[in-house]
């Protein structure tokens, strides 16, 4: 209450409490001098994650000509001569040799295959790309510092974090 009372009292007062504050201060700087705080920083990696593109590899795309042997059973009509014999009993008014007509011809044809070849399209084939994600699990050590107190004889801990990471 003095120093209180002080600020609006004589000017005696004030200069004895004044230099009791000064004396006091003086013992507060060396009290703060022998608890000067020291620090060890500690440190820890994190992974940087990153990524880039590669190639992987490369689709090729083309033709190749198969030759395979196609049988097509294809219907043709040919003609034949069908030669039928008959009796006939009547009176012929020429001789042996002297007929017009001692012989005669047919012709004969087939149809004949032609094999010709034509080009249809059977298919295509179209490529593109495509983006798919999945996930990748990447495995990476990493390092980190921890304090480690080592105490020389009898000397007072109190750690109030208890474990420091």
């Amino acid at each position: 209450m003095k120093g209180f009372l002080g600020l609006f009292g004589n000017s005696e007062n004030q200069k004895t409490e004044d230099e009791g504050a000064i004396k006091s201060s003086d013992n507060l700087e060396e009290h703060e001098e022998n608890h000067e705080e020291q620090k060890l920083k500690l440190r820890k990696e994190e992974l940087d994650v990153a990524k880039h593109k590669v190639d992987i590899g490369m689709v090729e795309f083309g033709k190749e000509i198969i030759e395979e042997q196609q049988i097509v059973n294809v219907p043709v009509i040919r003609e034949e001569v069908v030669i039928e014999r008959r009796s006939v009993n009547e009176p012929s008014e020429k001789p042996i040799g002297e007929d017009d007509n001692d012989h005669f011809s047919l012709s004969v044809g087939e149809e004949k295959v032609d094999i010709g070849k034509h080009t249809i399209v059977t298919g295509e084939v179209t490529a593109h790309k495509r983006e798919v994600e999945e996930n990748r699990e990447i495995k990476e050590n990493i390092k980190r510092e921890e304090a480690r107190i080592n105490k020389d004889g009898n000397a007072n801990i109190v750690d109030e974090n208890e474990q420091l990471h």
